[in-house]
Order: structure tokens, then C-alpha cells, then sequence
């Protein structure tokens, strides 16, 4: 039994160990990334580029191809002359041959670098493309990641509120005893202090739930109680765009650019040595009337002319590709800019709030401090103090709000930019 007591322990700490207690918004971005399905697609695509390369490369070894035909023809060629004592016999109608081929490429016009070639700028799309998926990631880890801040800003501020909850049912208490006060004006303050802890559950229930998403994202378990910490951001307006979309829509201009080069490389005349061996009936001379070995070598000249049929109207496609993928780029670029604006006019927005909520907490302050001092005196009821310390809970609440907002504007703004 003390055996296994203390196998569980080691487990139960193991298992704590494993836990994030405490998460930057950085580090969020790292573990989703790495944790993220799609990152999986970059080692395929590796590999894929890499078996593609191989199978090009081979290209310049010699190729073999083995043929074979039996076959029975109407006619064949005789010769009708006669000589005293010469004998000139037709061959058979049926005739047989099996012939190996030997095919050495000399010059292919640079059809086989060109492939290779290709297939590494195909690679470095496919593998763009990943990136701009694990990018845009990060919109998502942002929306979770600030609601619990938001969250956590919001149970602070109710543990404010109840603490001047707290004072007055102290207060109200003691006049209650004392006979200058009613015990319902006790019991709306407590009530409210239940009210205000219900709140505090719905929040906290919240709070795991964002946490749980973010533990999935991570693919690592996230203490309920972790620290999140609040991200620094330094906003620097009008910067340069420098997102991974902007390198995609490049990749594949020079994937176009190489596939012209392709097409052109398809259509120049090939050269290769060839050599021929075999046994068949007849042989190479259709007079010896019998099986015999063959063979025969020589230089090859390919030029596919089927090609240029074609070969301007292939170009002006991969040209209208082309100016596809500039149009989707600068589309790309006009609605970013756009966003970024509207961003920007977000950011002083909320700047401009904040600056305004402070200054009204500070005069909700006054007012409820003064509201403590009136309930003390039994000047006011516990009504009227609650009212005043509801207002004051609004206007915190109000700059929590705001201030999430701005922080959430700051973080889109740099992620929009591509800097985050």
C-alpha cells in the first residue's frame, strides 16, 4: 500500500509539473504553432520536393526499355528473277522480334533542370502557404488570450466592489445594533454581496472555459489558475507591411516565371545516343530467312514541333496567371491598409476613453467616499450608498472595457502589420 501511495504521488506531481502556471502571449504563439496540425504538412512538403528532385535527377542515367512482337503479314518482299543454280526465297509471313533499347540523354535543352527547378519553387509556395495558415493562428490565439485578461481585470474590479460592499454592511451592522437603522437596509447590502458573488462564479466558470480552449490550442494543460501576463505592445503607425501573404503571392510569381521557362525548355530540339540489340526472324537482313541477333547504335535527334503549335498561347497563360497573383497581391494590400486605418482611428478612440474614465472614477470616488461617511452619519440609506458604489463599479468596468479594447487594437494593429 505505501508502495502505491507513493507511485500515485510521483504521478500526481508529474502530472502538476505539466501544467502551465504562468503564459506570456509570445509563448502562446510558440506552443499553438508547434502544436498546430498544419505544421505537419511542412515536413511533407519536404519530403515531397526532395522524392520529386530524385526522380528528375534520374533522368540522366540511360534508360532501358525492352519490346517484343510476333506478327503475320499479307505480304512480304520477293524478287522475281531467275539465275541458273541461284535460289532467292521470300521470308515468312510470320515474323518475331525482341529488342532491348538503350537511350542515353546528351542534351535535353535544360528540360530536366528546369523541372527541378520548378519543383523547388512548387515546394517554397506550398511551404508559404503553411506559414500564412500558422499566421493567421494568431487572430484566434488573440481573441481567447485577451478574454482572460478581460476576465481577470473583471473579477479585480469586483473584488473592489465588494469590498466597499463589505464596509457598508459593517457599518449598517453597527446602526442596526445601535437601533438608528433598519435591519432590511442590512439585508439589501447583503444581498447585494451575494449578487456580487454569483458574479464572481459566472466569471471564473468563464475563465476555465477560455483556458480549457487555450490548453487545446497549446496542446498542453493550463492551471485554472494560471497567470497570463499583460503583453507590452509598442504601436509604431504608418510601419511597413510584412506579412507572410505578401511572400506567398512572390513565390508564386517566380513559380510562374519558372514554369515559362518550362514550356520553352519543352520545345527545344533533344539529343541522345541510342543502342539497339536483339534476336529475331529475320534479322537485320530480310534475305537470311532465319532467326538471327541484331543490333545497331547511333545519335538521336527529338525535336517535339507538336510544341509550338502551342507554345505562345502557354506563355500568354502563365502571363495572365501572373498578373492574377499582382492583382490578388495588391488586393491583399488595399485591404490591409484599410484595416490598418480603421485600427489606427480605434487605437486614438480608445485612448481619448480611458483618459476620460479616469476622470470619471476619480469624481465616482469622491462621491462614494463621501456616501461612506453620510451612511456612517445616517444621512443617507443603504440604497443610496449602494447606488453610489454601483456607479463607481460602472466606471471601473467602463475603463476595464476600454482599456482590453486598446490593448486588443494595439495587438491586431501589429499582427495586421505582420509584426506581432
Amino acid at each position: 500500500m505505501k508502495r502505491c501511495l507513493l507511485l500515485f504521488i510521483l504521478f500526481v506531481r508529474q502530472v502538476s509539473a505539466q501544467t502551465i502556471d504562468h503564459l506570456s502571449l509570445t509563448q502562446a504563439y510558440d506552443l499553438a504553432q508547434k502544436n498546430y496540425p498544419a505544421i505537419k504538412q511542412k515536413a511533407l512538403v519536404e519530403q515531397t520536393e526532395n522524392i520529386t528532385i530524385e526522380n528528375l535527377q534520374k533522368g540522366y542515367l540511360p534508360q532501358f526499355s525492352l519490346n517484343g512482337q510476333a506478327s503475320y503479314q499479307s505480304d512480304v518482299t520477293g524478287f522475281n528473277l531467275t539465275f541458273p543454280g541461284i535460289n532467292i526465297f521470300p521470308p515468312d509471313k510470320d515474323q518475331y522480334r525482341v529488342v532491348a533499347d538503350l537511350n542515353q540523354i546528351v542534351y535535353d535543352g535544360g528540360m530536366i533542370r528546369q523541372q527541378k527547378q520548378a519543383a523547388q519553387f512548387n515546394a517554397e509556395v506550398e511551404q508559404q502557404k503553411v506559414e500564412v495558415e500558422l499566421y493567421q493562428l494568431k487572430g484566434r490565439i488573440n481573441q481567447v488570450y485577451l478574454g482572460v485578461l478581460f476576465i481577470d481585470e473583471q473579477i479585480r474590479q469586483t473584488d473592489l466592489t465588494r469590498h466597499d460592499v463589505l464596509v457598508g454592511i459593517k457599518q449598517v451592522d453597527a446602526q442596526v445594533k445601535n437601533g438608528v437603522a433598519f435591519k432590511s437596509s442590512l439585508n439589501v447590502l447583503k444581498a447585494q454581496l451575494l449578487q456580487i458573488d454569483q458574479r464572481v462564479i459566472e466569471l471564473r466558470a468563464t475563465r476555465k472555459g477560455l483556458i480549457q480552449t487555450l490548453g487545446l490550442f497549446v496542446n498542453q494543460p493550463l492551471n485554472d489558475t494560471a497567470v497570463f501576463e499583460r503583453p507590452l505592445v509598442t504601436v509604431t503607425l504608418d510601419s511597413a507591411i510584412s506579412r507572410p501573404e505578401l511572400k506567398l503571392y512572390d513565390d508564386q510569381s517566380q513559380l510562374i516565371l519558372q514554369q515559362n521557362k518550362l514550356v520553352t525548355a519543352k520545345n527545344i530540339p533533344k539529343v541522345s545516343l541510342f543502342a539497339q540489340g536483339g534476336y529475331g526472324k529475320p534479322g537485320l537482313n530480310l534475305l537470311k530467312n532465319q532467326f538471327d541477333w541484331i543490333w545497331l547504335g547511333g545519335v538521336r535527334l527529338n525535336w517535339p514541333l507538336g510544341g509550338l503549335y502551342t507554345l505562345k498561347k502557354d506563355k500568354q497563360l502563365n502571363e495572365v496567371n501572373k498578373e492574377i497573383v499582382g492583382i490578388q497581391k495588391e488586393t491583399f494590400l488595399l485591404n490591409t491598409n484599410t484595416t490598418l486605418k480603421a485600427q489606427e482611428s480605434e487605437i486614438e478612440k480608445y485612448v481619448q476613453l480611458i483618459a476620460t474614465d479616469e476622470a470619471i472614477i476619480d469624481l465616482r470616488e469622491q462621491v462614494k467616499k463621501a456616501g461612506q461617511a453620510q451612511l456612517e452619519n445616517g444621512v443617507i440609506t443603504a440604497d443610496d450608498y449602494l447606488r453610489e458604489v454601483n456607479n463607481e463599479a460602472l466606471a471601473r468596468q467602463a475603463l476595464i472595457v476600454h482599456q482590453i479594447q486598446l490593448l486588443q487594437s494595439q495587438i491586431n494593429y501589429q499582427t495586421t502589420l505582420g509584426k506581432q
